[in-house]
């Protein structure tokens, strides 16, 4: 059977809990470095649209002054590609309307929903995925044995750190950390931790 060589490239990633083969259960997500940035953009729009060169930048630029100002003030703006709009949250438990001010209130951040002309046109391209090699992303922190390994050449200086313990198991920062911080607790933890500076360092629980 042929390969397949368009659509959209995804990975695998491991999810927290596992399935009946114990096993972590998988989730897909696009796969990493599928980015272009506005550079990028402008570039072709120029080469492909009739556009000069830096009309999409300025475009963008005078969107990001005008937007904010009245995105700032409460205004929802309506574009050819979706909406936007401000996020706020209550600060605390509230059930008085009365006793709600402004105080209370706090700015968290834009919300964008895509127009539906936006999404049509997305889907109308698309052409279906297509698996990115490489193994699963972090699959191998289920692997005990190999994270066993991987933790005992780290330690080959008396003790170890994130990042180089990144380098031998090949985890991303956060999920090497939390295998880390998790063999200092328990009754009996393997490891005990101690910062220096920024940096944590890990060593054998009885050294």
């Amino acid at each position: 059977m042929p390969r397949k060589t368009d659509g959209t490239l995804f990975e695998l990633h491991p999810r927290p809990t596992t399935g009946d083969d114990g096993k972590p259960l998988l989730y897909a997500r696009p796969a990493s470095g599928q980015k272009l940035d506005i550079d990028a953009l402008d570039e072709y729009c120029a080469r492909h649209h009739g556009c000069n060169y830096g009309e999409m930048k300025r475009l963008f630029e005078t969107f990001i002054d005008v937007a904010s100002r009245h995105i700032a003030d409460g205004y929802r703006i309506e574009t050819p590609i979706g909406s936007f709009s401000q996020k706020v949250r209550l600060v605390g438990d509230h059930t008085d309307p009365e006793k709600v001010t402004g105080r209370d209130v706090f700015y968290a951040g834009i919300e964008y929903t895509p127009s539906k002309r936006f999404t049509r046109e997305v889907e109308r391209r698309h052409r279906g995925f297509r698996k990115a090699g490489g193994p699963v992303g972090n699959a191998q922190m289920y692997d005990e044995r190999a994270m066993r390994s991987a933790l005992e050449r780290s330690l080959s200086l008396g003790y170890t750190t994130v990042h180089r313990f990144q380098t031998f198991s090949g985890l991303k920062r956060d999920s090497a950390k939390r295998y880390l911080d998790s063999l200092c607790t328990g009754d009996t933890p393997t490891l005990r931790c101690y910062r220096e500076g920024r940096i944590l360092h890990y060593l054998p629980a009885d050294k």
